[in-house]
Formats: structure tokens, C-alpha cells, sequence
């Protein structure tokens, strides 16, 4: 198995015996709200959060670059041989 495998089943686990060892009822204060919870549903609804957040921002995404396109006119994009006489004699 690979590491990120290996690792990714390491921190469910974990997340499963906090969240076991967590049942009991508490209050929770939000703003001006008071709640009445499980620990158990408070952890897994902030977990499943953060691993949406996660999955938003680990995501891979097209790059975007300043400056609009590369003119056409651009002459080292273009160049396929960028060498000079020396170089090219140093390799023959």
C-alpha cells in the first residue's frame, strides 16, 4: 500500500475513536444561540466541513497567468535554435 493510503485510513480511524469516546450531551453556544448536542453530531458535522474545505482547496485548477496572451511576434518563443556559433562548434 502506499503512504497517503496508509495514512488516510490512520487519521479515519482516529476521527472514528474520538468520535466514539464523544457521545455525551453538551451545550454549545453559537453567537447568541445556545444548543443542546452529542459531542458525537458536533465533531462529524465539523470534520465532514473540513474535509469538503479540503477537497475545495486541494483540488487541481487551470493556471491562470497576468498579462493576456503571448504576442505572436515574440521571438524567443519562437526561435527553435538558440545556440551560438561556440556552443554549436563545442558540441560537433
Amino acid at each position: 500500500m502506499r503512504i497517503k493510503t496508509i495514512v488516510i485510513i490512520l487519521i479515519s480511524v482516529l476521527l472514528t475513536v474520538v468520535l466514539m469516546q464523544n457521545k455525551d450531551n453538551v451545550d454549545f453556544n453559537f453567537l447568541w444561540a445556545t444548543f443542546r448536542m452529542s459531542k458525537l453530531l458536533m465533531l462529524a458535522f465539523v470534520a465532514a466541513i473540513a474535509f469538503i474545505l479540503g477537497l475545495l482547496v486541494g483540488r487541481p485548477k487551470s493556471v491562470k497567468r497576468l498579462g493576456g496572451d503571448v504576442p505572436d511576434n515574440d521571438t524567443e518563443k519562437n526561435e527553435t535554435n538558440t545556440l551560438s556559433d561556440e556552443d554549436k562548434d563545442y558540441i560537433n
